[in-house]
């Protein structure tokens, strides 16, 4: 970070995106550089800004906390209305568990931007029309109806991009800075997870041992505010403390790329040797697509992580050879698929899988080939994040025909 700071001092946007990138590093690494750069205004800009800066952890302003108090407080209401309207805990969750708590940090980001009205009253719009649309759907357990509660998630996660972003939505890198936002956010919300568990757990055992039973009060009125609670925590922590973590992700990603590649090609050999295959076993079929998915996140997440870091050849070959396996897993599910349509037909299933899966081939081989010019060409690794983050309004599209047109088209079924 040293060095960056030094090429770019008479570059102040670069030099703020490495500021908020890394807080705590960018300071120590300009205390370090600060006296062969003193008398330059930009240095002594800098100097002032940072010098009162603690380390510590960032809270926010009071604003922002009454946000984050107000946005759990609503996501615990949302989360009880079948119990507070007697209404049908099979019906409403499936349908509405992703308005509980994206729609708020969607507003948060919103707020946090300065978004003109315009902007939010689309956002608003679109939020509404999908919440009226999802419930309007029929009441039967249809595949279209799943379908559609699956698909639905990924375009309200769209509409947080858009808020994220704010008046930077055409920038690929602040797009790519959105992925490794999310990254940040669920490393943190893991932790806020299992930290809530322990004290759940341990706040249960401790009553029961003077024979008072709070279980029910526990998992009705705690768990039901607590549970939407992690993420909008770790959503915040993550937006004013991307230093908490920014070390730990590349360390995520740096461990388990490697060891996915050798567990898929492991895989692969497995399955030609036990003859098991996706053509005829459809639980299996789903599960091969569920790892592809898998996998494919770890790599947007690695290359999101380390285009922002320094050139390491090794990781970028690994992710290389883990794009052309899951190539080759995507193929055999494409396969299957083609297969299953051809002896039995078209299916909500089958025609949403069958779109999904040839978007994520064109996508694997653009990043593939991305890749390979990273590792071969030396090019720098942002032209891969480029290609994978430009490409993700596609998903968003398919996800919207999959929610909007497939149930039409089969009839609801």
């Amino acid at each position: 970070m040293t060095e960056d700071i030094i090429n770019h001092i008479e570059n102040p946007a670069y030099l703020e995106r490495l500021y908020r990138r890394n807080k705590s590093g960018f300071k120590k690494s300009f205390e370090q550089i600060y006296p062969t750069l003193q008398g330059k205004g930009i240095a002594e800009f800098w100097h002032e800004r940072l010098k009162d800066k603690a380390d510590g952890i960032s809270w926010g302003s009071q604003k922002e906390l009454l946000w984050v108090v107000l946005g759990i407080f609503i996501a615990g209401i949302l989360a009880k209305i079948p119990e507070i309207f007697s209404i049908d805990e099979e019906f409403f969750y499936p349908r509405n568990i992703s308005f509980i708590v994206l729609p708020l940090i969607t507003a948060f980001f919103a707020w946090k931007n300065q978004l003109p009205l315009n902007a939010k009253s689309v956002l608003i719009g679109i939020s509404g029309l999908l919440l009226v649309y999802i419930n309007s759907l029929p009441g039967r357990e249809t595949d279209t109806l799943i379908l559609a509660c699956i698909h639905l998630p990924l375009i309200l996660w769209g509409l947080i991009g858009v808020a994220y972003s704010g008046p930077s939505l055409l920038d690929w890198e602040k797009r790519l800075g959105y992925l490794r936002f999310n990254g940040e956010a669920a490393v943190l919300s893991v932790l806020i997870g299992i930290a809530g568990f322990l004290l759940s757990a341990i706040t249960i055992s401790l009553f029961s041992l003077i024979e008072i039973q709070i279980e029910y009060f526990w998992s009705h009125y705690v768990a039901a505010f607590g549970l939407p609670a992690v993420p909008i925590l770790g959503t915040y922590l993550a937006h004013n403390n991307p230093q908490l973590v920014n070390k730990v992700s590349p360390i995520i990603a740096k461990i388990f790329s490697p060891l996915v590649l050798v567990m898929l090609v492991a895989y692969l050999i497995a399955i030609a040797a036990t003859g098991k295959d996706p053509y005829n076993d459809r639980d299996f079929l789903l599960l091969f697509n569920a790892l592809l998915v898998g996998v494919m996140a770890l790599i947007f997440f690695s290359v999101a992580e380390s285009s922002s870091k320094q050139r390491q050849p090794f990781g970028i070959w690994i992710l290389f050879l883990l794009s052309l396996v899951t190539i080759v897993v995507n193929g055999v599910a494409l396969s299957a698929i083609i297969f299953r349509i051809s002896e039995w037909g078209f299916t909500p299933n089958r025609t949403a899988v069958l779109g999904g899966n040839i978007l994520i081939l064109i996508h694997l081989l653009i990043v593939s080939w991305k890749l390979y010019q990273s590792a071969v060409k030396k090019e720098e690794l942002n032209q891969v994040g480029k290609s994978i983050v430009v490409y993700l309004p596609v998903y968003m599209v398919w996800s919207a025909v999959v929610v909007f047109v497939l149930p039409v088209l089969f009839g609801f079924e």
